[in-house]
C-alpha cells in the first residue's frame, strides 16, 4: 500500500506551508501525499529509541539527530525554498552539516535517514522516498520492517544506491555513514508490544 494523493496538482513548498497543520503531507516531485494521522506504538518506540541511542552517541558532536515531524527540503540545483517540490518528513534523521539547518527544518540531504515501514507506508518508503533520497544524495538509508524484524540498508556510492543489505533486527547494527555508531536492537525489541508480523494496517 501507499499514501493517498491530495489531488492531481503539482505543488511547491511555498504552497505546502499555507496548508492547515492538522494534516501532514509530503511532497515528492510536486505530488502531495497525505500521511497517516497516527502511527502504532511499536513504530513510535522504534523511532524514539533509535533516536535516543544516536543522540547519546553523538553528544558533543556537531551532528544533529531529529525525529518526525520535521520538514526536510530536497531541492534541485538552484531552487529557492518556496520553489522546492520535494519535502519529506523522515521518521529519524541525522544531519552533520549545520549549514543545512534552519528554524523551519532542513535544506539538503541528511547524512542518514531511517523510515519505519508499515503496511500503509510500504510502497511510499521503499519506492517513492527511496528514489527521492537516492537522487538527493542521502549517504545511508535504513528501512525498518517491524513485522518481519528485518532491516534494509542502502548505501550511496556517489552515483546512487546499490542493492540493499538485509539484516535481522538483532544484536547491534553499525551506521557506516556516522563512523560506525551502533544501534542496539536488543534494547529496543524488549520494549515492543506487537509480535513479529503483527503490525496494524493503520500504522
Amino acid at each position: 500500500m501507499g499514501y493517498a494523493l491530495r489531488d492531481q496538482h503539482q505543488y511547491s513548498y511555498g504552497e505546502y506551508r499555507t496548508w492547515p497543520e492538522n494534516q501532514r503531507y509530503e511532497l515528492v516531485d510536486g505530488a502531495a501525499f497525505l500521511m497517516a494521522t497516527a502511527s502504532s506504538l511499536d513504530h513510535q518506540t522504534i523511532a524514539f529509541e533509535v533516536g535516543c541511542q544516536l543522540g547519546n552517541a553523538l553528544e558533543n558532536h556537531p551532528c544533529r539527530v531529529l525525529l518526525a515531524p520535521v520538514d526536510v527540503l530536497l531541492p534541485r540545483a538552484g531552487e529557492a525554498d518556496d520553489a522546492v517540490t520535494t519535502v519529506v518528513q523522515p521518521d529519524v534523521l541525522v544531519v552533520c552539516d549545520p549549514a543545512k539547518l534552519s528554524p523551519r527544518g532542513v535544506r539538503g540531504a541528511p547524512d542518514w535517514v531511517m523510515e519505519v515501514v508499515s503496511p500503509a507506508s510500504a510502497s511510499h518508503d521503499q519506492i517513492i522516498k527511496l528514489a527521492a533520497y537516492e537522487r538527493a544524495g542521502v549517504r545511508e538509508y535504513w528501512v525498518v520492517h517491524p513485522g518481519d524484524r528485518l532491516l534494509s540498508i542502502y548505501l550511496h556510492d556517489g552515483q546512487g544506491f546499490g542493492r540493499p543489505r538485509i539484516a535481522e533486527l538483532r544484536g547491534e547494527t553499525s551506521i557506516s555513514s556516522l563512523g560506525g555508531i551502533k544501534v542496539d536492537w536488543e534494547r529496543i525489541l524488549v520494549r515492543l508490544i506487537g509480535s513479529p508480523r503483527d503490525t496494524p494496517a493503520w500504522e
